[in-house]
């Protein structure tokens, strides 16, 4: 026996054409503009002459900032979304730009924090962003009010996906 849903619901449950080209549009969006934001780190640290670590391990450091957390603490946090933060941590560490220690109440758990070199490294991060907001905002790309809707609205869309995951409706 197969199930089949009732006609009547199963049609009022899918979204408007138009809404769904939308959702597809941003979610596609959202990609290309991470991978961007990683190859405009990327040509920054060439032009610097910074080549020891990647981009991905750079948001890192600046998402740290002047924070001690664990490597557990960096997901939930919203400091690092990849799946392999201790690889990215054991670069960092080997590279000079993060401290390590262990936990004296959990041995089993390492607290990091960023060296002085990784302080350097993180403030040329906030340069490159501070230079792209002011831009922005120069040129007349966006505006604040309208980077602060953007922001409201992604902030939703986490939200409704959090729980998703979470399996709340």
């Amino acid at each position: 026996m197969t199930f089949q849903p009732p006609m009547a619901e199963a049609r009022s449950e899918l979204p408007q054409p138009g809404l769904m080209a939308s959702y597809l549009d941003s979610l596609a969006l959202l990609e290309r503009l991470h991978r961007l934001l990683l190859d405009v780190i990327k040509d920054e640290f060439e032009r610097l002459g910074i080549l020891e670590i990647n981009p991905v391990q750079a948001l890192l450091l600046f998402n740290v900032g002047e924070n001690e957390v664990t490597a557990g603490e960096l997901k939930t946090r919203g400091y690092y979304q990849g799946s392999n933060v201790s690889y990215n941590l054991k670069k960092l560490v080997e590279a000079g730009y993060m401290h390590h220690q262990r936990c004296e109440i959990d041995r089993r758990s390492v607290r990091v924090k960023l060296t002085p070199k990784g302080s350097a490294l993180r403030r040329a991060v906030a340069e490159l962003f501070e230079r792209h907001a002011s831009g922005m905002d120069t040129r007349g790309v966006i505006t604040f009010e309208a980077m602060d809707d953007m922001n409201h609205t992604l902030r939703r869309m986490e939200r409704y996906w959090t729980d998703q995951i979470r399996y709340i409706y």
